[in-house]
């Protein structure tokens, strides 16, 4: 801001800092920002970058409307025009896609028609990495661990990886990376196996409903599975208090 001291103004690290709470952002996504001409932070002699709290704030206008809005760099930068004019940028209707509704029995547990459910969800995945809200690197560590991937025979991601991106992010938050979760990958394969297990005698029936009648027996025995596995947890945690 015009007229305000030098100690007012931060380094790199510092805009950082303040930004990656909410935000996932990077020095190099910070420069490559002021190199579109989006921001234009102050340079000391010797060519450091300084930061103004205005700077801050227009960084921050610029990763919202990215992050929750979609919208491309040269939308973005019409916004701002107006905005350094006097004027107000128009009004952003939400346009990300959000999390498909998952069917919950009364008690908050997924339900056999969840498992039924086929959705047509489909991301590529910058597309996933944006809607989840993760990183190019945290995707890659839970595909390194078989939690999330592509489509069979596709380059697209489904709702599925969406929803364990989500939570894979959240539980990141508790210090929890994706390499801890491979036991709970094994312990889903293991459920899976069970399923199978119990449904295989059906899947073999000669009568055109033999599949039909599987399907939603592996559907009732998954959601079994799950409340099963659910409420062990809660009873454990119950006990170690």
């Amino acid at each position: 801001m015009p007229g305000a001291s030098a100690a007012a103004r931060m380094n790199i690290g510092q805009v950082m800092d303040l930004l990656r709470e909410d935000f996932q952002v990077t020095i190099p996504k910070i420069r490559f920002l002021e190199a579109e001409g989006l921001i234009k932070p102050e340079r000391t002699a010797s060519g450091y970058r300084k930061f103004s709290s205005v700077d801050v704030e227009r960084l921050r206008y610029i990763l919202r409307m990215q992050r929750d809005h979609y919208l491309p760099l040269k939308v973005i930068g019409e916004h701002l025009d107006a905005i350094d004019r006097g004027l107000e940028p128009p009004p952003i209707a939400a346009v990300v896609p959000t999390v498909p509704t998952v069917a919950l029995a009364p008690d908050g547990m997924p339900s056999a028609e969840s498992f039924q459910q086929r959705g047509d969800v489909r991301m590529s995945r910058k597309e996933l990495v944006k809607i989840a809200g993760i990183s190019e690197e945290q995707l890659a560590e839970l595909e390194q661990f078989g939690l999330v991937r592509p489509r069979t025979g596709t380059s697209l991601y489904d709702e599925d990886a969406l929803l364990i991106a989500r939570t894979a992010a959240e539980l990141a938050e508790f210090g929890i990376e994706p390499r801890h979760l491979r036991a709970f990958k094994a312990a889903a394969d293991r459920e899976v196996g069970l399923v199978e297990q119990v449904t295989a005698p059906l899947r073999n029936g000669r009568d055109a409903a033999a599949s039909a009648r599987a399907e939603e027996a592996a559907a009732s025995v998954a959601a079994l599975s799950v409340r099963l596995h659910a409420t062990l947890v809660k009873s454990g945690l119950r006990r170690s208090r």
